[in-house]
């Protein structure tokens, strides 16, 4: 699963451990997000790309020329590789002429991956309409999205212009067009990354990789600066902003800048339900709703670990293998669809869970311990904040990274977001939380962004739930 290929639809039969249930429930929590995306934006009909000799089709959905890398990529991390204008699936007129909320630009840019090695990654940067008010020249927020898929149709710059893609065969929703355009009002710039392998058509999605995401945001940041007609400049403070798997980017990438982007001036991270311990995250989501997002995990590291890849080899059955590669195609309507509530013990040789299975081979765990989020003292303040009742991306394991961070002096606003229960294993628990403290979130770095202090409440931590 190295390298991609021309993809059509899956003509496997129905995955082992789909259940009626899973499928009734997933369609129940997609039709909820599709009617918001309606609501928004309208259906947005897919294009084919320009005829290229062998073009790469993901469930339906042929993907932009733009998105093959070149065989030769720059030698500087951040380095713009090639840009085109993206319209804005949700843009309008403003009064003045111009599209609100701004002018949007598509990029590839050169990163460097997990194991070292340059790798080209895609994304968008909006210049906003709206002017800033704050202090210094405009600000940037580099946005790590929340989980998409491991399709290329599932890429966050694809979902900026096409908010809703139904295929036939995929169903993609751009949930965080929302969080974009609050970010956009405040007057700061944003870019956003999708990761490595998510858009561009060389590898596999290297799902919640900790080096990767973070590398991906900070060169994010780094290409900003560059886009044709950007008015952010070197000494622009840089925010940055994430949600579940955007929420462990973004954190990570706060204990990394110091290291591999000290030239990127970061002023404040928010890091919203970061999984920030793969082992917790992993038994959360068997078994849930986002089942599917298990397979991409395992299929990400397999790829990009040797030890990972010789365990899955030596303990995933052909039914798990068969499911590993449907799943490297789909997005998150698709996975709801596909693997809503499959346990992963029907992918196992030994029919022991994937985390059994990695608990017990130490290359294995060794492999997602190099995952931990927290052995780092972040860079500036950071505001982490997570749902009590959060069973996909267990609440426990995010509080525990907020209390890593404070034991190494780090300025850290730890925010537990106290709902009800609002549903076992079915999302809920994780996406209201998203929606609830959006505003809070976009606020507090917005502060950061015009050079405000944070006042770390790690002192308050043993009273908090």
């Amino acid at each position: 699963m190295s390298r991609k290929r021309a993809r059509s639809r899956s003509t496997l039969p129905a995955p082992a451990g789909t259940t009626g249930r899973g499928e009734r429930i997933g369609r129940r929590l997609l039709a909820g997000v599709v009617a918001a995306g309606t609501v928004c934006a309208g259906l947005s009909a897919v294009p084919a790309s320009a005829a290229t000799p062998e073009p790469v089709v993901s469930r339906g959905v042929t993907i932009p020329a733009f998105y093959t890398p070149p065989t030769q990529l720059p030698a500087t991390n951040g380095a713009l590789i090639r840009t085109e204008a993206l319209p804005l699936g949700l843009s309008i007129p403003g009064l003045d002429g111009r599209p609100m909320p701004g002018t949007a630009t598509r990029l590839m840019y050169r990163s460097t991956d997990s194991a070292g090695l340059p790798v080209a990654v895609t994304g968008a940067y909006i210049e906003p309409t709206a002017a800033w008010k704050g202090t210094g020249p405009r600000p940037l927020v580099a946005l790590a999205s929340g989980t998409m898929g491991q399709g290329d149709q599932c890429a966050p710059s694809f979902a900026l212009q096409h908010p809703l893609t139904l295929s036939g065969d995929t169903v993609s929703v751009g949930y965080e067009a929302l969080a974009i355009y609050r970010l956009l009002s405040t007057g700061a710039a944003v870019v956003v990354t999708d990761y490595v392998g998510l858009g561009a058509t060389d590898r596999l999605h290297t799902y919640v990789n900790r080096l990767d995401q973070a590398h991906a945001l900070l060169d994010a940041a780094r290409a900003a600066r560059s886009v044709p007609g950007a008015s952010i400049t070197a000494a622009s403070r840089t925010g940055l902003y994430g949600y579940s798997q955007g929420g462990g980017a973004s954190a990570a990438a706060a204990e990394l800048q110091p290291s591999y982007a000290p030239d990127v001036p970061l002023a404040g991270t928010y890091a919203g339900a970061p999984p920030a311990d793969l082992t917790s995250v992993m038994k959360g989501i068997d078994g849930s709703a986002l089942a599917g997002a298990l397979a991409w995990s395992i299929s990400g590291f397999a790829q990009a670990d040797p030890d990972l890849r010789a365990v899955v080899d030596a303990n995933i059955s052909a039914t798990g293998k068969a499911a590993l590669a449907d799943a490297s195609t789909m997005c998150v309507g698709d996975a709801l669809f596909g693997y809503g509530f499959t346990k992963s013990n029907k992918w196992t040789t030994s029919g022991k869970s994937i985390g059994d299975i990695i608990a017990a081979d130490p290359r294995a765990k060794a492999a997602l311990d190099k995952q931990l989020i927290g052995t780092l003292k972040p860079a500036g303040p950071v505001r982490l904040a997570t749902g009590v009742q959060d069973d996909i991306v267990p609440h426990s394991q995010a509080r525990k990274l907020a209390v890593d961070w404070c034991k190494k002096g780090a300025n850290v606003t730890y925010d537990a977001i106290v709902l009800p229960n609002l549903g076992d294993k079915i999302l809920t628990n994780h996406l209201v939380p998203l929606i609830t403290d959006q505003g809070d979130a976009v606020s507090w770095l917005t502060d950061r962004l015009a050079g405000k202090a944070a006042d770390s409440n790690c002192w308050t931590m043993p009273l908090q739930p």
